[in-house]
């Protein structure tokens, strides 16, 4: 392997057990094993428990999964404080954590990603500056619009984009500054190349979607892609980096 590889920071990872795809146990073992395999440095790792079960059950037991293991930082699942589920102060209480971001499924959680409820929650999370992900999938793309343009300083990441989606993004991508799309499934012929022509490669976020996709995908899409060194060194881990505040690591 070349000793010029890049960095990989891996910013969609999710630890736990899935219901209704074989996937794995889901392991934090299972999941530095496959890091391994296909060349990622670090990950930030949400919880299947957050996210199909018990948000707030799922959050605490994440932070002891992930005690002593340096290569691995948690990303807390956040709700609308309406029922009072995930605890007052959500957002503090994830900082003091060492929570680098925060999850949402809105469509899986009953909730509007830019509806009233949230919106105080996603006040303390912009005002802790913790970027905030999101499928493409759990939301729509004029919700993530209007979540940039009322939360102007929370970093919006937008994975699992999928195929043929380029006019959706780019037009999200041309009309904010604050939204930046995530690599796990982001499948159209040369679309990332082109994105990067346009729009550069600072909104580009290396993610994987593991362990419901195989890391091996997002891997060779940027490492096989015509983007430049440069490029690929900022998508692959500094970008994440500069998200989560951190200063990029060398190889």
């Amino acid at each position: 392997m070349s000793v010029d590889r890049p960095v990989l920071v891996d910013a969609d990872v999710m630890l736990g057990r899935h219901p209704r795809r074989d996937v794995g146990g889901g392991t934090v073992a299972e999941l530095l094993a496959a890091m391994d395999r296909v060349g990622i440095a670090e990950a930030v790792a949400g919880s299947m428990t957050s996210w199909l079960h018990d948000p707030a059950r799922g959050n605490r037991e994440l932070i002891g999964l992930l005690a002593g293991q340096p290569r691995l930082s948690p990303c807390w699942v956040m709700l609308p404080d309406t029922c009072g589920e995930t605890g007052a102060g959500f957002a503090g209480a994830a900082v003091e954590a060492g929570v680098v971001a925060v999850r949402a499924f809105p469509l899986d959680h009953g909730w509007d990603l830019a509806g009233a409820d949230a919106a105080s929650v996603l006040d303390a999370v912009e005002s802790v500056r913790l970027p905030l992900l999101v499928d493409a999938g759990q939301t729509s793309w004029q919700e993530v619009e209007a979540l940039a343009r009322a939360h102007p300083c929370l970093r919006i990441v937008v994975g699992g984009v999928g195929y043929r989606k380029l006019r959706q993004i780019a037009g999200v991508l041309d009309r904010t500054g604050n939204v930046h799309i995530g690599l796990a499934d982001l499948s159209s012929h040369r679309g990332l190349e082109w994105l990067v022509a346009r729009f550069g490669a600072d909104r580009f976020v290396f993610g994987t979607g593991a362990p419901y996709r195989d890391p091996a995908e997002a891997v060779t899409r940027l490492l096989w892609s015509e983007l430049g060194q440069a490029e690929v060194a900022a998508i692959g881990a500094g970008n994440v980096h500069r998200l989560l505040r951190r200063e990029t690591r060398a190889a």
